[in-house]
Protein backbone atom coordinates (compact mmCIF):
# COMPACT_ATOMS: atom_id res chain seq x y z
CA UNK A 1 0.00 0.00 0.00
CA UNK A 2 1.84 3.47 -1.38
CA UNK A 3 0.61 6.06 1.13
CA UNK A 4 1.66 10.03 0.03
CA UNK A 5 0.99 12.54 3.33
CA UNK A 6 0.84 16.37 2.03
CA UNK A 7 3.01 18.12 4.61
CA UNK A 8 5.57 17.72 7.15
CA UNK A 9 4.59 19.02 10.08
CA UNK A 10 3.32 18.08 13.81
CA UNK A 11 0.27 16.42 11.30
CA UNK A 12 1.67 14.73 9.12
CA UNK A 13 5.01 13.47 10.63
CA UNK A 14 2.84 11.92 13.15
CA UNK A 15 0.94 10.25 10.77
CA UNK A 16 4.02 8.81 9.21
CA UNK A 17 5.66 7.44 12.42
CA UNK A 18 1.94 6.06 13.21
CA UNK A 19 1.55 4.24 10.27
CA UNK A 20 4.56 2.60 10.26
CA UNK A 21 4.66 1.80 13.96
CA UNK A 22 1.25 -0.21 12.63
CA UNK A 23 1.99 -1.52 9.42
CA UNK A 24 5.81 -2.67 8.62
CA UNK A 25 4.98 -3.23 5.12
CA UNK A 26 3.10 0.23 3.76
CA UNK A 27 5.37 2.91 1.69
CA UNK A 28 5.22 6.00 2.70
CA UNK A 29 6.42 9.17 1.22
CA UNK A 30 6.02 12.79 3.05
CA UNK A 31 5.52 15.26 0.90
CA UNK A 32 6.62 19.27 1.58
CA UNK A 33 8.63 22.11 0.19
CA UNK A 34 8.92 23.89 3.44
CA UNK A 35 12.23 22.08 4.56
CA UNK A 36 13.80 18.81 4.25
CA UNK A 37 13.43 17.87 7.66
CA UNK A 38 10.04 17.98 10.20
CA UNK A 39 10.97 20.80 12.72
CA UNK A 40 8.71 22.40 15.93
CA UNK A 41 7.04 24.98 14.33
CA UNK A 42 5.99 26.68 17.60
CA UNK A 43 10.06 26.86 18.28
CA UNK A 44 10.45 29.17 15.19
CA UNK A 45 10.79 32.40 17.63
CA UNK A 46 13.29 30.94 19.87
CA UNK A 47 15.40 30.32 16.97
CA UNK A 48 14.90 34.69 16.02
CA UNK A 49 16.19 34.92 19.25
CA UNK A 50 19.26 33.21 19.69
CA UNK A 51 17.85 30.71 22.59
CA UNK A 52 17.59 27.73 19.73
CA UNK A 53 19.47 26.49 16.73
CA UNK A 54 17.57 25.20 13.65
CA UNK A 55 19.08 21.69 14.43
CA UNK A 56 17.70 22.00 17.85
CA UNK A 57 14.06 22.46 16.34
CA UNK A 58 14.56 19.05 14.99
CA UNK A 59 12.94 16.61 16.75
CA UNK A 60 14.40 13.52 15.09
CA UNK A 61 17.75 12.97 13.66
CA UNK A 62 18.59 13.16 9.66
CA UNK A 63 18.64 9.35 9.61
CA UNK A 64 15.49 8.58 11.43
CA UNK A 65 13.40 8.53 7.93
CA UNK A 66 15.79 6.09 6.60
CA UNK A 67 16.16 3.68 9.42
CA UNK A 68 12.03 3.64 9.16
CA UNK A 69 11.80 3.87 5.58
CA UNK A 70 9.56 6.91 5.60
CA UNK A 71 10.58 8.90 2.17
CA UNK A 72 10.47 12.10 1.92
CA UNK A 73 10.10 14.40 -0.65
CA UNK A 74 10.76 18.37 -1.07
CA UNK A 75 8.39 19.64 -3.73
CA UNK A 76 5.34 21.76 -3.94
CA UNK A 77 1.98 19.68 -4.88
CA UNK A 78 0.18 21.88 -8.26
CA UNK A 79 -2.59 19.58 -8.28
CA UNK A 80 -4.30 16.36 -7.05
CA UNK A 81 -6.16 13.99 -9.89
CA UNK A 82 -8.16 11.87 -7.42
CA UNK A 83 -9.93 10.13 -9.92
CA UNK A 84 -6.19 8.66 -11.06
CA UNK A 85 -5.02 8.84 -7.64
CA UNK A 86 -2.01 10.75 -9.02
CA UNK A 87 -0.22 14.16 -7.58
CA UNK A 88 1.21 16.82 -10.08
CA UNK A 89 4.14 18.44 -8.37
CA UNK A 90 5.86 21.56 -9.78
CA UNK A 91 9.18 19.56 -10.25
CA UNK A 92 9.47 19.49 -13.69
CA UNK A 93 6.37 17.63 -14.21
CA UNK A 94 7.10 14.94 -11.65
CA UNK A 95 4.04 12.42 -10.28
CA UNK A 96 3.53 10.71 -7.23
CA UNK A 97 1.22 7.92 -7.08
CA UNK A 98 -1.05 6.58 -3.92
CA UNK A 99 -3.05 4.53 -3.08
CA UNK A 100 -4.07 6.51 0.28
CA UNK A 101 -3.35 10.44 0.85
CA UNK A 102 -3.05 12.04 3.69
CA UNK A 103 -3.75 16.02 3.48
CA UNK A 104 -1.71 17.76 6.06
CA UNK A 105 -1.36 21.21 4.42
CA UNK A 106 -1.56 23.67 7.11
CA UNK A 107 -2.52 26.62 7.43
CA UNK A 108 -1.24 30.30 5.90
CA UNK A 109 -1.11 33.41 7.16
CA UNK A 110 -4.34 35.84 6.41
CA UNK A 111 -4.43 38.50 4.43
CA UNK A 112 -7.27 40.96 4.01
CA UNK A 113 -7.05 43.04 0.80
CA UNK A 114 -4.60 46.15 2.68
CA UNK A 115 -3.04 48.24 -0.13
CA UNK A 116 0.46 47.20 -0.06
CA UNK A 117 0.17 43.60 1.97
CA UNK A 118 2.36 41.80 -0.74
CA UNK A 119 5.67 44.65 -0.59
CA UNK A 120 8.48 43.29 0.66
CA UNK A 121 9.00 43.17 4.10
CA UNK A 122 5.52 42.24 4.86
CA UNK A 123 5.15 39.01 6.42
CA UNK A 124 3.71 36.65 8.76
CA UNK A 125 5.27 34.09 11.18
CA UNK A 126 4.10 30.12 10.26
CA UNK A 127 6.49 28.85 7.87
CA UNK A 128 10.22 28.73 7.97
CA UNK A 129 10.61 31.15 5.35
CA UNK A 130 8.88 33.52 7.18
CA UNK A 131 11.56 33.26 9.69
CA UNK A 132 14.30 33.78 6.67
CA UNK A 133 12.53 36.43 5.96
CA UNK A 134 12.65 38.13 8.76
CA UNK A 135 16.63 37.51 9.45
CA UNK A 136 17.38 38.80 6.19
CA UNK A 137 15.47 41.92 6.45
CA UNK A 138 16.56 42.10 10.08
CA UNK A 139 20.44 41.89 9.12
CA UNK A 140 19.36 44.94 6.13
CA UNK A 141 18.35 46.89 9.37
CA UNK A 142 14.86 47.54 10.70
CA UNK A 143 14.53 51.19 12.46
CA UNK A 144 11.22 49.83 13.72
CA UNK A 145 8.68 47.43 13.71
CA UNK A 146 4.78 47.28 13.15
CA UNK A 147 3.10 44.23 14.21
CA UNK A 148 -0.82 43.91 13.38
CA UNK A 149 -2.48 41.55 15.27
CA UNK A 150 -3.51 41.28 19.04
CA UNK A 151 -3.20 37.33 19.09
CA UNK A 152 -0.45 34.86 20.52
CA UNK A 153 1.53 35.03 17.36
CA UNK A 154 1.35 38.66 16.95
CA UNK A 155 2.74 38.76 20.87
CA UNK A 156 5.72 36.07 19.32
CA UNK A 157 7.02 38.38 17.06
CA UNK A 158 6.92 41.66 18.75
CA UNK A 159 8.96 39.73 21.26
CA UNK A 160 11.22 38.70 18.71
CA UNK A 161 12.02 42.32 17.84
CA UNK A 162 11.97 43.52 21.38
CA UNK A 163 14.69 40.70 21.96
CA UNK A 164 16.99 42.06 19.53
CA UNK A 165 16.63 45.67 20.57
CA UNK A 166 14.33 46.48 17.27
CA UNK A 167 11.30 49.03 18.53
CA UNK A 168 8.25 47.36 17.65
CA UNK A 169 4.34 48.92 17.47
CA UNK A 170 1.97 46.12 18.15
CA UNK A 171 -1.73 46.99 16.55
CA UNK A 172 -4.59 45.61 18.47
CA UNK A 173 -8.01 46.17 16.54
CA UNK A 174 -9.92 45.31 20.07
CA UNK A 175 -10.09 47.36 23.27
CA UNK A 176 -7.89 44.87 25.27
CA UNK A 177 -5.50 42.55 24.03
CA UNK A 178 -6.46 38.85 22.64
CA UNK A 179 -10.16 40.01 24.95
CA UNK A 180 -11.96 37.31 22.32
CA UNK A 181 -9.91 34.63 24.39
CA UNK A 182 -8.88 36.18 27.84
CA UNK A 183 -11.50 37.20 30.51
CA UNK A 184 -11.23 40.83 31.19
CA UNK A 185 -8.48 40.24 33.90
CA UNK A 186 -6.30 38.61 32.46
CA UNK A 187 -6.52 40.55 29.50
CA UNK A 188 -5.53 43.55 31.04
CA UNK A 189 -2.63 42.14 33.00
CA UNK A 190 -1.01 40.97 30.17
CA UNK A 191 -1.87 44.75 28.69
CA UNK A 192 0.20 46.19 31.25
CA UNK A 193 2.78 43.58 31.03
CA UNK A 194 3.37 44.49 27.30
CA UNK A 195 3.25 48.40 28.32
CA UNK A 196 5.83 47.37 30.66
CA UNK A 197 8.62 45.90 28.43
CA UNK A 198 8.63 49.09 26.42
CA UNK A 199 6.52 47.46 23.45
CA UNK A 200 4.55 50.10 21.84
CA UNK A 201 1.01 48.47 22.23
CA UNK A 202 -1.71 50.55 20.55
CA UNK A 203 -5.23 48.93 21.41
CA UNK A 204 -8.07 50.30 19.38
CA UNK A 205 -5.87 50.62 16.29
CA UNK A 206 -6.12 49.13 13.35
CA UNK A 207 -4.12 48.61 9.67
CA UNK A 208 -5.53 50.64 6.83
CA UNK A 209 -2.12 50.26 4.21
CA UNK A 210 1.13 49.88 4.14
CA UNK A 211 3.19 52.54 1.59
CA UNK A 212 5.83 52.15 -0.90
CA UNK A 213 7.15 55.77 -0.25
CA UNK A 214 10.50 55.04 -2.12
CA UNK A 215 8.96 52.72 -4.93
CA UNK A 216 11.18 50.23 -4.59
CA UNK A 217 8.89 47.25 -3.62
CA UNK A 218 9.44 47.87 0.14
CA UNK A 219 7.41 48.51 2.71
CA UNK A 220 8.37 51.63 4.09
CA UNK A 221 5.20 52.85 6.38
CA UNK A 222 2.24 51.96 7.46
CA UNK A 223 -0.88 54.49 7.63
CA UNK A 224 -4.00 53.33 10.99
CA UNK A 225 -7.72 53.44 10.47
CA UNK A 226 -7.24 56.82 11.82
CA UNK A 227 -4.70 58.15 9.50
CA UNK A 228 -1.76 57.94 11.50
CA UNK A 229 1.32 56.83 10.02
CA UNK A 230 4.37 55.49 11.04
CA UNK A 231 7.09 55.06 9.57
CA UNK A 232 8.73 51.70 9.68
CA UNK A 233 10.76 48.88 7.74
CA UNK A 234 8.90 45.68 8.54
CA UNK A 235 4.85 44.73 8.74
CA UNK A 236 4.17 41.80 10.44
CA UNK A 237 1.06 40.50 9.33
CA UNK A 238 -0.59 37.80 12.59
CA UNK A 239 -4.20 38.20 12.28
CA UNK A 240 -4.76 34.43 12.45
CA UNK A 241 -4.34 31.83 9.93
CA UNK A 242 -6.81 30.10 7.39
CA UNK A 243 -6.30 26.15 6.32
CA UNK A 244 -3.85 26.10 3.64
CA UNK A 245 -6.78 24.52 0.54
CA UNK A 246 -6.74 26.99 -2.07
CA UNK A 247 -4.91 24.34 -4.64
CA UNK A 248 -7.10 22.08 -3.83
CA UNK A 249 -10.35 23.76 -4.96
CA UNK A 250 -10.22 22.61 -8.72
CA UNK A 251 -11.97 19.43 -8.21
CA UNK A 252 -15.67 19.20 -6.64
CA UNK A 253 -15.19 16.11 -5.25
CA UNK A 254 -13.36 17.20 -2.44
CA UNK A 255 -15.73 19.01 -0.42
CA UNK A 256 -13.96 22.35 0.98
CA UNK A 257 -15.48 25.04 3.20
CA UNK A 258 -12.76 26.84 5.35
CA UNK A 259 -11.11 24.01 5.71
CA UNK A 260 -11.29 20.26 3.96
CA UNK A 261 -14.39 18.98 5.30
CA UNK A 262 -13.87 15.31 7.48
CA UNK A 263 -16.10 13.24 9.24
CA UNK A 264 -15.14 11.83 12.64
CA UNK A 265 -13.18 9.08 10.97
CA UNK A 266 -10.85 12.28 9.05
CA UNK A 267 -12.29 10.60 5.77
CA UNK A 268 -12.93 13.82 3.32
CA UNK A 269 -15.83 13.31 0.10
CA UNK A 270 -13.06 11.38 -1.73
CA UNK A 271 -12.81 8.10 -1.36
CA UNK A 272 -9.14 7.25 0.20
CA UNK A 273 -8.20 10.61 1.47
CA UNK A 274 -8.10 11.71 4.63
CA UNK A 275 -7.50 15.72 5.87
CA UNK A 276 -5.99 16.02 9.57
CA UNK A 277 -4.43 19.35 11.62
CA UNK A 278 -4.84 22.88 10.33
CA UNK A 279 -6.48 22.37 6.82
CA UNK A 280 -9.09 19.76 8.40
CA UNK A 281 -13.09 21.02 8.92
CA UNK A 282 -14.62 18.85 11.24
CA UNK A 283 -18.12 18.44 10.29
CA UNK A 284 -20.03 17.60 13.63
CA UNK A 285 -17.25 18.88 15.98
CA UNK A 286 -18.12 17.61 19.88
CA UNK A 287 -19.59 20.07 21.96
CA UNK A 288 -18.18 23.12 22.50
CA UNK A 289 -15.34 23.14 20.32
CA UNK A 290 -14.34 24.35 17.26
CA UNK A 291 -15.03 22.82 13.68
CA UNK A 292 -11.31 24.07 12.46
CA UNK A 293 -8.75 23.44 15.59
CA UNK A 294 -4.97 25.13 14.44
CA UNK A 295 -3.41 23.78 17.73
CA UNK A 296 0.08 21.74 18.08
CA UNK A 297 -1.40 19.06 20.22
CA UNK A 298 -4.55 18.48 17.84
CA UNK A 299 -2.56 17.99 14.88
CA UNK A 300 -0.56 15.20 16.85
CA UNK A 301 -4.11 13.42 17.79
CA UNK A 302 -5.03 13.68 14.48
CA UNK A 303 -2.10 12.28 13.00
CA UNK A 304 -2.51 9.59 15.05
CA UNK A 305 -6.01 8.76 14.83
CA UNK A 306 -5.52 9.08 10.69
CA UNK A 307 -2.91 6.27 10.94
CA UNK A 308 -5.13 3.60 12.76
CA UNK A 309 -8.00 4.27 10.39
CA UNK A 310 -5.30 3.79 7.31
CA UNK A 311 -4.27 0.91 8.17
CA UNK A 312 -7.09 -1.05 9.01
CA UNK A 313 -8.58 -0.25 12.51
CA UNK A 314 -12.43 2.25 12.67
CA UNK A 315 -10.94 4.68 15.57
CA UNK A 316 -13.23 8.45 15.61
CA UNK A 317 -11.33 11.33 16.53
CA UNK A 318 -11.88 12.42 19.97
CA UNK A 319 -9.71 15.47 21.11
CA UNK A 320 -10.26 15.24 25.08
CA UNK A 321 -10.73 17.88 27.22
CA UNK A 322 -9.61 21.47 25.43
CA UNK A 323 -6.29 22.66 26.38
CA UNK A 324 -3.94 25.32 25.35
CA UNK A 325 -0.32 27.25 26.74
CA UNK A 326 1.21 29.77 25.53
CA UNK A 327 3.60 32.58 26.90
CA UNK A 328 2.99 36.65 27.02
CA UNK A 329 6.42 37.88 27.44
CA UNK A 330 7.59 36.50 30.73
CA UNK A 331 3.99 35.88 31.78
CA UNK A 332 3.07 31.99 31.36
CA UNK A 333 -0.85 30.42 30.56
CA UNK A 334 -2.67 27.72 30.38
CA UNK A 335 -5.93 26.60 30.03
CA UNK A 336 -7.79 23.63 30.60
CA UNK A 337 -11.08 23.13 30.03
CA UNK A 338 -14.35 25.27 29.63
CA UNK A 339 -13.35 28.79 29.79
CA UNK A 340 -15.32 30.85 27.54
CA UNK A 341 -15.44 34.68 26.80
CA UNK A 342 -17.92 36.00 27.71
CA UNK A 343 -19.46 34.00 30.88
CA UNK A 344 -22.09 31.81 29.90
CA UNK A 345 -25.21 32.06 32.31
CA UNK A 346 -24.96 28.83 33.57
CA UNK A 347 -21.39 29.29 35.03
CA UNK A 348 -19.74 31.45 38.03
CA UNK A 349 -16.10 32.29 38.15
CA UNK A 350 -13.84 32.19 40.66
CA UNK A 351 -11.33 34.95 40.32
CA UNK A 352 -7.60 35.15 42.22
CA UNK A 353 -4.75 37.57 40.90
CA UNK A 354 -1.72 38.10 43.05
CA UNK A 355 -1.07 41.86 44.40
CA UNK A 356 2.20 41.99 41.48
CA UNK A 357 -0.53 41.97 39.15
CA UNK A 358 1.29 39.37 36.73
CA UNK A 359 -0.76 35.78 38.55
CA UNK A 360 -3.85 34.26 38.74
CA UNK A 361 -5.92 31.55 39.24
CA UNK A 362 -9.55 31.32 37.45
CA UNK A 363 -11.85 28.58 37.88
CA UNK A 364 -15.33 28.56 35.93
CA UNK A 365 -18.09 25.97 38.25
CA UNK A 366 -21.62 25.28 36.98
CA UNK A 367 -23.87 27.39 38.76
CA UNK A 368 -26.37 24.27 40.18
CA UNK A 369 -24.08 21.53 40.16
CA UNK A 370 -20.92 23.20 41.58
CA UNK A 371 -18.84 21.19 38.97
CA UNK A 372 -15.75 22.52 37.99
CA UNK A 373 -15.45 23.64 34.45
CA UNK A 374 -12.21 25.04 33.35
CA UNK A 375 -9.15 26.20 34.70
CA UNK A 376 -7.39 29.33 33.78
CA UNK A 377 -3.66 30.15 35.66
CA UNK A 378 -1.01 32.77 34.50
CA UNK A 379 2.13 33.19 35.83
CA UNK A 380 1.68 29.62 37.60
CA UNK A 381 2.06 26.45 36.26
CA UNK A 382 -1.10 23.24 37.12
CA UNK A 383 -0.88 20.16 36.24
CA UNK A 384 -2.51 19.51 33.71
CA UNK A 385 -3.95 15.56 34.55
CA UNK A 386 -5.27 16.60 37.38
CA UNK A 387 -7.14 19.36 36.17
CA UNK A 388 -8.67 17.53 33.18
CA UNK A 389 -9.54 14.78 35.79
CA UNK A 390 -11.31 16.88 38.20
CA UNK A 391 -13.48 18.52 34.85
CA UNK A 392 -13.85 14.81 34.04
CA UNK A 393 -15.34 13.51 36.63
CA UNK A 394 -16.97 17.01 37.49
CA UNK A 395 -16.37 17.72 40.86
CA UNK A 396 -17.33 19.69 43.17
CA UNK A 397 -15.82 22.96 42.93
CA UNK A 398 -15.87 23.08 47.28
CA UNK A 399 -13.88 19.68 46.68
CA UNK A 400 -11.63 21.03 44.30
CA UNK A 401 -10.18 23.77 46.54
CA UNK A 402 -9.67 21.55 49.20
CA UNK A 403 -7.25 19.38 47.69
CA UNK A 404 -6.10 22.15 45.18
CA UNK A 405 -2.68 21.85 46.08
CA UNK A 406 -2.14 18.92 43.78
CA UNK A 407 -2.76 20.48 41.25
CA UNK A 408 0.58 22.46 41.92
CA UNK A 409 3.10 21.51 39.67
CA UNK A 410 5.84 21.83 41.72
CA UNK A 411 5.55 22.56 44.92
CA UNK A 412 9.45 21.94 46.04
CA UNK A 413 10.39 24.55 43.27
CA UNK A 414 7.35 27.05 42.95
CA UNK A 415 6.00 28.83 45.82
CA UNK A 416 2.38 28.06 46.49
CA UNK A 417 -0.61 30.37 46.26
CA UNK A 418 -3.76 27.96 47.34
CA UNK A 419 -4.33 29.46 50.09
CA UNK A 420 -5.14 32.37 48.60
CA UNK A 421 -7.05 31.04 46.18
CA UNK A 422 -9.39 29.88 48.70
CA UNK A 423 -9.45 33.17 51.10
CA UNK A 424 -10.81 34.50 47.50
CA UNK A 425 -13.33 32.04 47.62
CA UNK A 426 -14.56 32.32 51.15
CA UNK A 427 -14.70 35.71 50.30
CA UNK A 428 -16.41 35.71 47.18
CA UNK A 429 -18.99 33.24 48.12
CA UNK A 430 -18.87 33.59 51.46
CA UNK A 431 -18.13 30.60 52.89
CA UNK A 432 -15.69 28.79 54.94
CA UNK A 433 -13.88 26.17 53.06
CA UNK A 434 -10.63 25.19 54.84
CA UNK A 435 -7.22 26.11 53.71
CA UNK A 436 -4.74 23.35 52.82
CA UNK A 437 -1.57 23.53 50.86
CA UNK A 438 -0.44 20.72 48.73
CA UNK A 439 2.31 19.98 51.59
CA UNK A 440 -0.27 19.40 54.17
CA UNK A 441 -2.49 16.96 52.07
CA UNK A 442 -1.98 13.35 53.34
CA UNK A 443 0.38 10.66 51.34
CA UNK A 444 -2.78 8.61 50.90
CA UNK A 445 -4.93 11.38 48.94
CA UNK A 446 -1.66 11.82 46.62
CA UNK A 447 -1.13 8.56 46.14
CA UNK A 448 -4.70 8.28 44.70
CA UNK A 449 -4.56 10.97 42.63
CA UNK A 450 -1.45 9.50 40.97
CA UNK A 451 -2.86 6.43 41.07
CA UNK A 452 -5.99 7.54 38.94
CA UNK A 453 -4.18 9.52 37.11
CA UNK A 454 -1.79 6.40 35.54
CA UNK A 455 -5.13 4.78 35.18
CA UNK A 456 -6.93 7.52 33.10
CA UNK A 457 -3.25 7.49 30.63
CA UNK A 458 -3.95 4.09 30.27
CA UNK A 459 -7.44 4.07 29.50
CA UNK A 460 -6.10 6.38 26.32
CA UNK A 461 -8.90 5.90 23.74
CA UNK A 462 -5.66 5.22 21.22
Amino acid sequence: MKIVIIGNGIAGTTAARWVRKLDAAAEITLVSDETDYFFSRTALMYIYMGHMRRQDTQPYENDFWGKNRIQLCRGRVQRVDFQAKTLHLTNAGETLPYDKLVLATGSRSNKFGWPGQDLDGVHGLYSMQDLDAMERHTAAGIGRAVVAGGGLIGIEMAEMFHSRRIPVTLLVREDSFWNSALPAQESAMVNRHILAHGIDLRLSSELDQILDENKDGKADAVVLKSGERIECQFVGLTVGVSPNVDFLKTDAALRINKGILVNNYLETSVPDVYAIGDCAELETPQPGRRATEAIWYTGKMMGETVAYNITGSRVAYDPGIWFNSAKFLDIEYQVYGDIRVPLPEQQEALYWEHPDGEKSVRIHFDKKSQAVAGFQVMGIRYRQEVCERWIKEKTHIETVLQHLGLANFDPELYREYEMDVVRTYNQQFQKNIPLQTRRSLNAVTRFRSEEHTSELQSHHPI
